[in-house]
C-alpha cells in the first residue's frame, strides 16, 4: 500500500491505494502548522480502511507551500545574494528587476565580488577571500539567515561559487545554508541568480514544513520512506527537498495535471487547476507536463530552474478582495484554510472570491444570504 497527501494551502487531501486501487480517500482542512492537518487526514484514512502502518511502502506528499509562501512573500528568511563577477555585471546588481515587496520580505541584501567566468572557463578576475570575508561580516551584523551564491558562467565552471560557500560557512558558521546558483538554475546569469535567491529565502521555512512532516508520518506508527513530488511530476526524497525548495514549485499543479491525464485518459491536454490560493494552467504531452523551455516568472520574479509549462495567477478560492465599485483588486493574497472561518458565506468578515462565486449563482456553499448584497 501507499499513501498520497496533497496539501494546498485550503485542503489537504490524502488517498491510501493498494496498487492502483483507491481504498480510501479523506479531505481536510489545511492547518497553520500543517503537521495537524495531516494527521487528521491519516486519521480519517484509517477510520475509513483501518490498514497496519507497516503495511504503508512508501508516503508521496505534493505541498504548495513554497509556492505560496513566495506568492505571498511570507514566512522568508532574511536573504543575501553574493555574486561573484567583479569587475565585470556591476550595472546590473542582484534584484535589480525583483518587486519590491519581495525584496523587502526577504530583507534582501545585495553583495558584489570578485570572481566568475567567462564562456570558456578563463576567470574574469581572481577570487578575493579578504572581500568575501568582509561581506560575510556584514551580512552577520544585518541579521542574514541565508545566502544565495551566484558566479558568472559557474555551470562552466563551478570552483569559485564552492570556495565562497568554504570561506562563508566559516564566517558564518554551519547554521547559516547557502545556495549555489550551479545546482540549482541554467546558464543565464540574472535568472539563475534570481532562482537561487528564492531558494535560499525559503531554506528555512523548508526545513520547518519538511521536519513537520516527517514527524506527522511517524507520529502514526509509519516508518516507511516520505518522499515530495517535484516539478517535472518524479519524486525527491526529504533531505534534497530540504536543500532545494524551488524543486516543489510547480509539485500542485504537476500533480494536478498528471492526475488529469490518468483520469480522462488524455496523454495530450491543458489542465486548468483552481485551488485555494492559486489557479494553475498547464500542457501536457504524453502524459507528463511540458516543460518551459525560456525563463518563467514566479511571483513577478524571472528564473531559469527546471519547471513545467504552467501559468500561475493569484486568483483562487480564498482570493482577498478589496475596494469597490470600478477600484477593486483581488489577491494575491489568499485566507487559505481560515476560508471557513473567514469567508462571509461561512459567518466571517472578509469577501473572498469564494462570497462573489456563490453571490453570481456560480456555486452552491456556506449561506447564500450572507452574500447577497454583493
Amino acid at each position: 500500500m501507499r499513501i498520497g497527501i496533497d496539501v494546498g494551502g485550503t485542503n489537504t487531501d490524502a488517498v491510501l491505494m493498494d496498487g492502483d486501487r483507491v481504498l480510501a480517500a479523506v479531505k481536510a482542512a489545511t492547518t497553520a502548522d500543517v503537521t495537524s492537518g495531516i494527521v487528521t487526514a491519516l486519521d480519517g484514512l484509517q477510520s475509513q480502511h483501518p490498514f497496519p502502518p507497516d503495511g504503508v511502502r512508501a508516503v508521496m506528499i505534493g505541498t504548495t507551500h513554497f509556492i505560496n509562501a513566495l506568492v505571498e512573500a511570507r514566512g522568508l528568511a532574511p536573504t543575501a545574494a553574493l555574486r561573484l563577477g567583479l569587475p565585470a555585471t556591476a550595472s546590473l546588481p542582484p534584484m535589480v528587476d525583483w518587486p519590491q515587496r519581495l525584496v523587502t520580505a526577504i530583507k534582501g541584501r545585495p553583495y558584489l565580488a570578485h570572481g566568475g567566468h567567462e564562456f570558456d572557463g578563463r576567470p574574469i578576475s581572481p577570487l578575493d577571500e579578504d572581500e568575501l570575508r568582509r561581506h560575510a561580516a556584514d551580512m552577520a551584523a544585518h541579521g542574514v539567515r541565508s545566502v544565495a551564491i551566484s558566479s558568472v558562467f559557474s555551470p562552466v565552471n563551478t570552483e569559485f561559487e564552492q570556495r565562497a560557500a568554504e570561506v562563508l560557512a566559516e564566517e558564518l558558521g554551519p547554521d547559516v545554508p547557502v545556495s549555489l546558483s550551479h545546482e540549482i538554475g541554467r546558464v543565464g546569469l540574472l535568472e539563475r541568480e534570481n532562482a537561487t535567491i528564492i531558494n535560499a529565502a525559503l531554506r528555512e521555512l523548508a526545513a520547518q514544513i519538511v521536519d513537520g512532516l516527517a514527524a506527522s508520518i511517524a507520529g502514526h506508527g509509519i516508518a516507511a520512506p516520505l518522499y515530495l513530488s517535484q516539478n517535472d511530476g518524479t519524486l525527491m526524497d526529504v533531505e534534497f527537498s530540504r536543500r532545494y525548495p524551488v524543486a516543489t514549485f510547480a509539485s500542485g499543479p504537476t500533480n494536478s495535471m498528471r492526475g488529469a491525464a490518468v483520469l480522462s485518459g488524455l496523454g495530450t491536454c491543458a489542465v486548468v487547476d483552481v485551488g485555494g490560493t492559486t489557479t494553475d494552467v498547464g500542457v501536457l504531452t504524453g502524459g507528463f507536463p511540458r516543460e518551459a523551455t525560456v525563463e518563467v516568472s514566479v511571483a513577478g520574479v524571472r528564473t531559469n530552474f527546471r519547471m513545467p509549462d504552467v501559468l500561475s495567477i493569484g486568483l483562487g478560492g480564498g482570493s482577498r478582495v478589496r475596494g469597490s465599485g470600478t477600484d477593486v483588486t483581488v489577491g494575491p493574497d489568499s485566507v487559505g484554510y481560515r476560508l471557513t472561518e473567514q469567508a462571509l458565506v461561512f459567518g466571517g468578515d472578509v469577501l473572498t472570491a469564494t462570497d462573489i462565486a456563490v453571490a453570481a449563482g456560480r456555486v452552491a456553499i456556506g449561506d447564500p444570504s450572507r452574500a447577497s448584497r454583493l
